[in-house]
């Protein structure tokens, strides 16, 4: 079997690749121009049946497809790419040292003014901002298992700008030794930081239980329920309770600390976790017809 690889957009034969295999999958193919392009490793490669067609899954089978016009295939170049979990690290180490760096060296940023006393609510922020990171390395590490193995490279320059930027900007704020205590003091403080340790538990509940949903090695997908675990329960309202849990841990933060830049990074992040639920939520009632009807994207009857 010949099949022509040509390039999305302009037709013009990236490959001419012949005594494929019907029985070959899309890997496979992938492999094959590989081979006879050096600079376009599998991961790198998107695969459509048009032009401005959709990307072919890896798994799927050649004799499957419907290969119009002569056995061809439209390639587009998907850049350099980045390993995900590498790109998670980056995103997640940053922060840590960004936000303890105003903490633990605030002489070195506010010069005198570093001799004033620090309240307590500083303390339990930096606390609750360097729990919060160091889960997500450590999740990262031993929880997560990625259905992509990589990403564009240009997106780990973005998304750590993001992280690393607002971390110290609220680290800047936070620490600063004029920052002015919330204003409902001990109640305001520690109700805020109870509802954190609540989020993050169960942001890393929901963790475990997405990852024991696929099996080790495989991209394999299933309808997520509630488990044993009482945080799970939320999977009956919602199919990310992962993002809602992570809004609520970072809105408790920003009451805990009642700083503007800790509120818009919670609004950010809620706007970009609502779109990322949105897409997941069409995905799961897509992909299996016997989807829950009642659950919503993010925010249980509401998104």
């Amino acid at each position: 079997m010949e099949i022509e690889i040509l390039k999305a957009g302009s037709d013009k034969q990236v490959v001419l690749l012949e005594g494929v295999s019907p029985t070959s999958k899309i890997a496979d193919v992938k492999k094959l121009i590989h081979k006879q392009r050096k600079a376009l490793y599998p991961d790198r490669q998107s695969l459509r049946l048009e032009s401005k067609g959709r990307n072919i899954a890896d798994n799927v089978v050649l004799s499957s497809l419907d290969l119009r016009k002569g056995k061809i295939l439209y390639f587009k170049d998907l850049g350099p790419q980045v390993a995900w979990r590498t790109v998670f690290l980056v995103e997640y180490l940053g922060p840590l040292v960004c936000y303890l760096v105003t903490y633990f060296r605030p002489s070195l940023i506010y010069g005198a003014l570093a001799t004033r006393p620090v309240h307590l609510v500083v303390h339990i922020a930096a606390a609750c901002h360097t729990f919060h990171y160091a889960k997500r390395l450590l999740e990262t590490i031993f929880v997560h298992r990625f259905s992509h193995s990589t990403m564009p490279i240009l997106n780990l320059f973005k998304n750590s700008s993001y992280y690393w930027g607002f971390a110290f900007v609220m680290g800047y704020y936070v620490n600063h030794p004029l920052y002015t205590a919330p204003y409902f003091g001990n109640l305001q403080i520690y109700g805020a930081l109870a509802g954190f340790i609540l989020a993050e538990l169960g942001n890393f509940s929901i963790h475990i239980a997405l990852r024991n949903l696929r099996p080790a090695g495989s991209k394999e997908r299933k309808i997520p329920y509630p488990s044993w675990n009482p945080f799970t329960i939320l999977f009956n309202f919602v199919s990310c309770p992962n993002y809602s849990y992570e809004v609520a841990a970072w809105g408790c933060f920003t009451v805990l600390t009642q700083c503007l830049p800790a509120g818009l990074f919670a609004l950010a992040g809620a706007g970009q976790m609502t779109l990322w639920a949105l897409g997941k939520h069409r995905n799961y009632k897509k992909e299996f017809s016997n989807y829950p009807k009642g659950r919503k994207a993010i925010l249980p009857f509401v998104i």
